[in-house]
């Protein structure tokens, strides 16, 4: 990994594992809805203009279907799934349950009928990832220690971010990603302005803190805008195989954020969860051959298979 890469890695995953540390902030002062908002709108601030700029949403807009099917499931439905949960649940265990998006991931592009995701090694890591999230749920949620509804919510938003990737790269391939991100932001923002209305603070001056704005602000241009930008930079050097590597980096600043700065408990749960989640999602996202049976003689061969899309 040359130094540029090296430096994208660390800023992407540095960045991507604070935003369960500044949502849990926000929330003091913030309505869900509210933060989602704000969070997208000024990511489309940033990103609008440069996609505008480079000539981008024309051919864009052409695949609008597409587009919009990407915003709901990336950011429409899992941002505020997220951050409603971390009203009941911590930004650390949140950051936990979505280091499952390889595992999901490799799932449902089995699903779709990618046949390396069935196998040996992939199917060893997607039991391995499920027991991680059964031993959260089982050990945390049935101990009273965190409620079932909010973990759920979590790993819905979790099924979101894996899908989310598979239908960006079913898109055509002269579709601008950065034209994606920033109409998709557009669109979001649309979609949450009437709701937002009700729910912003009526007296900006007076109500939040400067710490609940400064949040606010780190999402929407450092979480959503930038890291978006630095990331596709970091595919074009690293590739999307092992930019996946970036869940775990997302997750050790997640955790450490919220255990030190937010003085959250680290549950039995989450010691027993983390390294199964951790180990398989790696087992699961890695690219491998695909191993077909013939009808007859019952002997393998293998098959190129594709890569695992990777959550934005």
């Amino acid at each position: 990994m040359s130094r540029r890469a090296l430096l994208l890695f660390l800023s992407v995953g540095v960045i991507w594992g604070t935003p369960y540390f500044f949502i849990a902030i926000a929330l003091d002062h913030f309505e869900t809805v509210s933060i989602v908002f704000l969070r997208v709108f000024l990511g489309t601030l940033v990103l609008l203009p440069i996609a505008l700029r480079k000539g981008m949403l024309r051919r864009t807009l052409q695949a609008w279907p597409a587009v919009l099917a990407f915003a709901v499931l990336e950011m429409v439905g899992p941002w505020w799934l997220i951050t409603e949960a971390e009203r009941e649940i911590s930004s650390s265990l949140a950051g936990l349950l979505i280091t499952s998006v390889p595992f999901i991931a490799a799932f449902f592009v089995g699903l779709l009928g990618d046949r390396s995701a069935w196998h040996p090694i992939t199917v060893l890591g997607l039991v391995i990832g499920f027991s991680g999230v059964l031993s959260l749920v089982g050990l945390d949620v049935f101990s009273g220690l965190v409620g079932l509804t909010p973990v759920l919510m979590v790993l819905a938003a979790a099924v979101g971010y894996a899908v989310a990737p598979i239908v960006a790269n079913r898109m055509p391939a002269d579709v601008p990603t950065l034209g994606v991100i920033a109409v998709s932001l557009t669109m979001v923002t649309v979609i949450y302005a009437p709701f937002a209305a009700f729910t912003l603070p009526a007296d900006i001056a007076q109500g939040p803190s400067l710490e609940a704005w400064g949040s606010v602000f780190v999402l929407g241009l450092a979480c959503s805008a930038l890291a978006f930008v630095l990331f596709f930079s970091l595919i074009r050097e690293i590739g999307p195989a092992r930019a996946s590597l970036l869940t775990y980096v997302n997750l050790a600043v997640a955790l450490l954020l919220g255990v030190v700065f937010l003085s959250e408990p680290l549950t039995l749960g989450m010691v027993v969860g983390l390294p199964l989640v951790a180990i398989g999602s790696y087992l699961a996202s890695r690219r491998r051959e695909a191993y077909v049976r013939k009808s007859k003689r019952g002997q393998q061969q293998p098959q190129k298979s594709e890569e695992i899309p990777e959550t934005l």
